[in-house]
Formats: structure tokens, sequence, C-alpha cells
């Protein structure tokens, strides 16, 4: 079955309160997809953001972004007042989030909420924190010592902290009991709204994509409560650390800093917290996309304290055992993977063996000096091609910055014109490819250039802000898409009653 989807993180759809939420916009998104003869909607994590801001580096891989939670639906309930929100700067730009000024109103406006939400807390509350206690009683602890400890990785708490010491922790719950209730109650509500959200999706025929990043942060609640899962040394330090090696693109790599899994360890109890993970993440979305997939196979350590990625070694990773392990717990696995990068053929053969469906990415398409896997006419149909994904300039800016022969090439290989758009005929190269399934970023869609790209890889400050103007998101945009998906097959008519 040929079908299609767009790319769109919820930080990125409209709002007048500073980034997206599961709210009124987003269900609109939503129509716009179901206009535009969509299936898919795919978004990148909805963990909640550390430091840089992204979402790959998040403080749990269990809980979502309270930035998500929508306002209007909080004034709704009693919990806030519209005067309230306004009262509150979101920032000067309406295409642009600004994280420093949200993590300082945003969190002091919800606690206003939570002082509401305190005097009544609904029975569901109760239950939600009774299902979801595996994960949540250790997050929303970690949140609250991070807030008493100035904001400071738990790797710097006190010694009885950072070792979660039984006394410690028994002292902690009952201390900081209000403050560990405000982080409940932000999941509470985030998984509410989420799940209303999914479910107006579901009924108007759109599944959602959603990214799973391999590895998490090394200041999260998943590395602080399960130690013994990750590469650490007696004092619960880093050994070796994630990132990539020197290329073409980069001298000294990639020093992404991740702690790195104890994959010895992992397949003696079964590969229980990735089983858990991948279970968590196929309730929350629809299809799960791996990120880095190939780090299953074999990944790059670098030394713990190394200034850059220059020193590091390829190890061997799980491969299909884990992947075994996980299916025969949870049956068939609804997965797609990232497979980018430097393929070695064992991680061909993995990605093979798996049978997940693998990335092409049309703008890896035009290296004159070789024929390139990413060319449409080299696709297999159990494939996804994207224009570009969140690492990607968009088409416009890619048309601007990309080296001159491979624009060239482009042109020619697609019959781009200015007339029709270069954006429009990438596009339409992608959606006539015999890939099952065609994604396109919403920036490509609305032909915007390289200010609103959301990510440039090895760089900090600057990145995932872009966001989507309410009237970008409209239906005359809609019907034309929806036009492309009748001309190449891949038009969803389905709609739930």
């Amino acid at each position: 079955m040929r079908t299609s989807g767009i790319l769109m993180h919820i930080s990125s759809l409209p709002s007048k309160y500073g980034i997206g939420t599961m709210g009124r916009e987003a269900k609109r998104f939503v129509n716009f997809l179901a206009e535009a003869g969509q299936t898919y909607w795919q978004i990148l994590p909805i963990c909640p953001t550390s430091y840089g801001d992204s979402p790959y580096q998040s403080f749990s891989s269990f809980a979502g972004n309270p930035y998500f939670i929508d306002l209007e639906k909080l004034c709704q309930a009693g919990l806030l007042r519209d005067a309230e929100c306004e009262a509150y700067d979101w920032g000067p730009k309406e295409t642009e989030v600004d994280f420093g000024i949200l993590y300082e109103n945003r969190y002091d406006l919800l606690k206003k909420a939570y002082a509401r939400f305190a005097k009544k807390k609904p029975k569901s509350f109760e239950e939600f924190c009774e299902n979801e206690k595996e994960w949540l009683e250790d997050y929303a602890i970690f949140m609250a010592l991070k807030d008493v400890n100035g904001g400071a990785a738990w790797y710097q708490w006190e010694k009885e902290l950072k070792f979660r010491e039984e006394a410690a922790m028994k002292r902690v719950r009952e201390q900081y009991k209000e403050e560990i209730e405000f982080y409940k109650m932000l999941q509470y509500l985030f998984f509410r709204q989420w799940r209303s959200l999914k479910a107006y999706a579901g009924k108007k025929g759109i599944s959602v994509i959603g990214d799973v990043p391999i590895y998490v942060a090394g200041d999260s609640a998943d590395v602080w409560a399960n130690p013994g899962q990750f590469y650490l040394d007696e004092n619960l330090d880093p050994i070796e650390v994630a990132g990539c090696p020197p290329d073409a693109f980069s001298e000294d790599g990639q020093l992404w800093g991740n702690p790195l899994f104890r994959w010895d360890y992992m397949k003696k109890d079964g590969y229980a917290w990735w089983t858990n993970r991948i279970r968590t993440m196929s309730k929350l979305y629809d299809v799960v996309r791996i990120d880095h997939f190939r780090g299953f196979d074999s990944y790059y350590a670098i030394p713990a304290g190394d200034d850059t990625a220059r020193n590091g070694t390829w190890r061997e990773g799980p491969g299909m055992d884990l992947f075994h392990a996980v299916e025969k717990k949870l049956g068939k696995l609804n997965i797609v993977v990232e497979d980018l990068g430097f393929l070695t053929p064992s991680v061909l053969k993995l990605v093979k063996d798996s049978g997940f469906p693998g990335m092409k990415v049309i703008q890896f398409a035009f290296d004159t000096r070789e024929e390139s896997d990413y060319l449409p006419h080299n696709y297999s149909s159990h494939s996804i091609v994207y224009t570009g994904t969140h690492d990607n300039d968009t088409i416009m800016g890619w048309m601007e910055t990309a080296p001159k022969d491979s624009i060239k090439f482009a042109k020619k290989y697609f019959n781009l014109s200015r007339k029709e758009g270069y954006n429009w005929g990438m596009m339409r190269g992608a959606w006539a490819s015999v890939s099952d399934l065609a994604v396109v970023p919403m920036q490509d869609l609305l032909g915007l250039g390289s200010k609103a790209r959301m990510n440039t890889p090895s760089t900090l400050g600057g990145n995932w802000k872009w966001r989507a103007r309410k009237s970008d998101i409209n239906l005359k945009l809609a019907r034309k898409v929806r036009k492309y998906m009748k001309l190449y097959g891949r038009e969803c008519k389905e709609e739930k009653p």
C-alpha cells in the first residue's frame, strides 16, 4: 500500500503561548493532514528536553514534555485562568520558540495549576500514578531533586542521593512530597492530552510515527535510576561515551557524550529495559521510528573525558539478539529505522534481517562523484523516502547551499523548474518513487529557506526553534497536496465514523 506523511513536530505548531501544544491547533493540523490525503503524522521525540533544547537529549525516555500541555485546556478545566496565561511573556517571534523564556515562565504558571489541582486530586490521577509507577516515581523524584540542587546534574549531587541510598531516598520522598506530586501531575496532564489527541487523529485516519533515540542523556532519570544498565565505573561516571568518528563533514567527528549501554548486562536480564521502552513507545505511537539503528550492529565508543571523537573505537552491538528477545515478549513490532550514515555489510545485513523498512533521503542522492543508493531509481518498495529530515536543510535552503554540481544534477534528474517551485519538484520525485511511504517536512511544503531548518548537527544553540504560522496550515495547501496524492496513488481516504 502506497502512503504518505508529513513531518512536523508538536513544538512547531502555531500557538499564542510560545510553543506548539496538544490543543486546538494540533487537532486543526490533524484535519489538515486528513484533507491533504495523508496517512501519517511524523513527530520528533515528545520527552522533556534538557540542556540544548534537543528532543533527542531528554531527562527521561518515558516522560512527556510539559511544554506541550495545552494551557487553554487547563483553563477549561478550571486549573488556570486566561488572564494568568496572558500575563506572561512567551517570546517576541511568532515563528520561533524561545526556550529561555519558556523555562523561566512555563513552570511558574503550571505551579499555579498545581495549587488548584492539589485541592481536589481526581481519582484518575491516583490510577495514572499506579499504572505508570515503574518510571513515574523515579522521574518525579529526579526532577524535584534537580530543582532542589539548582538544576545540577544527578552525578553532581550529594553522594547519598547520587547513589540512591535507601535512607536518603525515604527522606526525600517525605521532605519533597509536594514537589514530587507536582511533576507527577504534569505527566498526568500530558498523557491525558496526548491520548485525546492521538485518538482524534485515529478517527481521522491519521497514524502517528514517533521517534525513539537510541541513546539516553547522561543527566536523566533513566541513568540515575538504572546505573547498572549503562557503561559506568564504580563512581557512576561514564567509562566511554557515544559519538561518531571523523568523516568528510567533521574532522574531529561528533562527540555526543551519551553513556553507552552495558549490552552484556542487558542480555543477562533479557533486555528488560529495552523491552519496557519499546512496549511504552508502541503504546504512545502507531509506528515507532528508531534513530541511529546502525548502533545496534556496532557503535562508536569514545573515552570519557576526551574533547573530540578522534580516539574512539568501534564495538559490537547486540544485533538481532535484542530484537528477537523483544519480539518474543511483545509480538510483531511496528518499527521503522533510521539506517543512514556509513553502512557496513553487517549493518545492511542487520536491517535486512530485521525486516524493518529503512530510510532514503533525496538530498543525499546528488553527489556527482558516484552512483547513489539514494537516487529514486535505486529504491526498493520496502523503504521510506524523505526529501529531508530534522537534521537536513530545507529543500529551498539546500538549493542555495549545496555544491553547484549537485544542484545541477538534481534539476536535471527531477526536471526541476523555478516556475513549479524547486520544493514541489523534489517532493514530486519522492511521491512518484516506488517507496511504500513518502514523508516530507512541513517546511518543504511551505517552500521555506534555511531559517526554517530544525537542526544543524554538531551545533549548540539556535536549533529546534521553527514554528509555523496559523495561516500556513490552510485548506488551499491541503487540496494541492491531495491532488499529488491522487496522481501518485498515495491518497488516504480512511476516516473512522
